[in-house]
């Protein structure tokens, strides 16, 4: 198996497909790349297979895998997986599988009783403020906190470094080295605080991670079981806080109303 992704030199990954691997696992902007530049052929494929096409629409690669597939053997096996099915991936689906066999899994709807959840209800333009105060609360060691949007992601972390904290953002702009790096540095506990969004944090696998911050809650409710899963591991207490302001209340209802039991309402963030 051999893996090739972009934000990297591609030389090292040049050598490695001249060694013809049965596996290929590829990011659709880098193949494509290496496919333009007579680098790849792959004329012998025989099952294609597209991980998270959401994710690929959200970062927008869909065009690319759009050209990737129109250039592999029509006779062949696909599959796609993908948490949601938003109408684009439903057309990319019936334009690229024949006959296909829908599976359909039971989204998660149980929190872990490892971790423990809470919510605060407070202003927008407070959010910030109160982000550094939870972040100074004892205990807090390693912190994941999730925005909706990359600009959010960007602008959290800039002011969390402003006011003294170590911190850094994970989002679909960033190249991959910058990722890597930002995890590598969360990993080590030189960056203590990593702010994401749902696109970027999937396959984030973090051990030791104390607490996750919701700044906006999710627009699926799905996301919030999924984010705040990323702590109370291997029978660790962890943390899952919620900032909640008055356009979010609904979203809120939704999250309680998919996990059956009410979030409690937090109380003891030190005051400004």
């Amino acid at each position: 198996m051999r893996v090739i992704y972009g934000g990297v030199a591609q030389r090292a990954q040049e050598r490695e497909l001249a060694r013809k691997p049965e596996l290929l696992v590829a990011t659709p902007g880098r193949l494509l790349d290496l496919m333009n530049q007579r680098l790849i052929n792959l004329n012998a494929l025989e099952i294609l297979v597209l991980d998270e096409a959401d994710t690929m629409l959200d970062m927008g690669f869909i065009h690319d895998v759009r050209k990737i597939v129109a250039t592999v053997p029509k006779k062949r096996q696909t599959l796609l997986f993908s948490a949601t099915m938003p109408a684009p991936i439903e057309a990319l689906s019936r334009s690229i599988l024949q006959d296909p066999i829908r599976v359909s899994v039971t989204p998660q709807t149980m929190t872990a009783e490892t971790v423990e959840q809470e919510v605060y209800f407070v202003g927008k333009p407070d959010k910030r403020s109160l982000l550094e105060r939870v972040l100074a609360r004892a205990g807090v060691e390693r912190a994941l906190v999730f925005t909706r949007t990359k600009h959010g992601a960007d602008r959290v972390a800039k002011q969390l470094v402003r006011a003294g904290i170590e911190a850094a953002a994970i989002h679909g702009n960033k190249s991959q080295n910058a990722r890597e790096r930002a995890l590598d540095a969360f990993r080590r506990g030189k960056t203590n605080v990593l702010v994401a969004t749902d696109i970027a944090a999937r396959g984030i696998d973090v051990q030791g991670v104390s607490h996750v911050i919701n700044y906006d809650l999710p627009n699926v409710a799905e996301s919030y079981v999924h984010r705040i899963g990323r702590t109370g591991r291997a029978g660790a207490v962890g943390q899952a806080i919620s900032f909640c302001d008055q356009e979010e209340r609904r979203l809120l209802v939704d999250i309680e109303r998919l996990i059956r039991k009410r979030i409690p309402v937090g109380t003891d963030v030190p005051s400004a």
